[in-house]
């Protein structure tokens, strides 16, 4: 068996591989928004797939979480549950004697609304100009069609890796990451991973934590087109615009983190707070009794503490906050409510890492220029590298337009064909390299 042979055999599936991608989008899995939202099409797509990879020669658990079984955690909302979204664990089995790869991928899709605006069905795939057009084409089940293909290929050829070759099929990864979370407590592990997220065939090694939380502030009601009077005698106090100091102490934090020299990083980003909501008021003529933004804030490795979650995050903002209320009164008896929720830890493998230098020579193989990058945002490769002790790194798909704007989560999200048989060649070379002798 060649390298040769592996390609030839990937470009013969290419038809099948836009039909599995179709199928995949065809499965409604809209990220649920709450703990106790109801199930869609999450278990039938993960049958769906066991069915296929069975199939193909791979043994397949499909298995549903107990509620409670993950350890509580800032990750971990209270009431948590998987009724209704299984995860997928399947195995092709190695001879013996090499080394685990793992290919993870999230099956749940952000919300296709408005679908008025899409130029067709977001969830009946179609190609058009040599690009497939549905949502979740390339966020992500183009990738996870492409590890299957990749998989299925090498078994039909008659490749026997001397390493096992992982697939594990996750929910919630839009969310909070419980399904691979889930995943890894049920056992899901390898000496190595790759996240078929879409990074325009790039390798990313690193990626920031995510912080979600809200900060409301208090104010007193009362007739908006009258005087507010003394609020010391009971006048009105008009929230917004006591919101507008908080707002600005946050971006100067935002300002003081970009320009430290500790919060710099050779891949990614500086860490950021941007308000993202906003609420206030309760009638147009009355003054509001309170205004709540919602915030999403990442950070580096570098500021995650002793565990990898946000304390010291957390500390800084209500901090910084707290003292830019200091100069008014009405903050200084009624300081801002800070509730903290969502909360993603960081995690990188460092770009030295022989993972990252052997799958960039897969994809250089294609005749890629591939980079080592890292994700401004979040996947489950963090859970991966940070609980499931499995270095992992992510491959995928091109994700941005020519004008460089992304076609995630966007309306009319589309996925190069050519870069999706590309993938999958990327992800057979790698199972190849990657599962060799220890």
């Amino acid at each position: 068996m060649t390298n040769t042979s592996v390609l030839a055999e990937i470009d013969r599936r290419a038809d099948d591989l836009v039909s599995l991608t179709c199928d995949l989008v065809a499965f409604d899995t809209t990220v649920r928004g709450s703990a106790g939202e109801p199930a869609r099409d999450e278990a039938d797509l993960q049958e769906y797939l066991a069915h296929r990879l069975r199939a193909a020669g791979a043994t397949a658990d499909v298995f549903t979480p107990a509620p409670g079984s993950l350890p509580v955690s800032p990750q971990t909302p209270a009431g948590l549950g998987f009724d209704g979204r299984p995860q997928l664990i399947a195995r092709f089995p190695g001879t013996g004697g090499g080394r685990s790869l793992l290919f993870n991928g999230h099956i749940d899709v952000v919300s296709a609304e408005p679908m008025a605006a899409w130029s067709s069905d977001p969830f009946r795939a179609e190609v058009r100009g040599g690009r497939l057009y549905g949502r979740g084409t390339c966020d992500m089940k183009g990738g996870i069609a492409a590890a299957v293909v990749a998989a299925e290929a090498l078994a039909a050829l008659g490749v026997r890796l001397p390493g096992d070759l992982l697939i594990n099929t996750a929910t919630d990864e839009e969310w909070n990451g419980a399904g691979t979370l889930a995943s890894v407590h049920h056992g899901v592990r390898a000496d190595a991973a790759i996240v078929p997220e879409p990074t325009d065939l790039d390798v990313v090694t690193a990626q920031r934590g995510i912080l979600g939380g809200t900060v409301t502030v208090a104010g007193r009601p009362g007739h908006a087109e009258h005087p507010p009077g003394d609020w010391r005698a009971g006048g009105a106090v008009n929230a917004i615009e006591k919101t507008l100091p908080v707002l600005a102490a946050l971006q100067r934090l935002r300002e003081r983190w970009a320009a430290d020299p500790a919060h710099r990083h050779p891949l990614l980003p500086p860490p950021s707070i941007v308000p993202t909501i906003i609420r206030g008021g309760e009638w147009w003529v009355t003054y509001p009794a309170s205004c709540e933004v919602a915030l999403d804030i990442t950070y580096l490795p570098v500021q995650a503490d002793e565990g990898g979650w946000a304390s010291r995050v957390r500390d800084d903002i209500e901090r910084t906050v707290r003292a830019a209320c200091a100069a008014d009164e009405w903050l200084t008896a009624h300081p801002p409510r800070f509730a903290w929720d969502t909360e993603l830890p960081p995690a990188e493998v460092g770009s030295g890492h022989p993972l990252a230098g052997r799958l960039a020579a897969c994809a250089t193989a294609l005749g890629r220029t591939p980079r080592v990058l890292g994700e401004p945002s979040w996947t489950d490769a963090a859970t991966l590298t940070r609980y499931g002790r499995t270095p992992a790194v992510c491959l995928g798909p091109t994700a941005t337009r020519p004008d460089g704007s992304p076609t995630l989560h966007t309306i009319d999200e589309y996925i190069e064909v050519s870069d999706l048989v590309d993938t999958a060649k990327a992800l057979a070379l790698a199972a190849v390299e990657l599962t060799g002798p220890a």
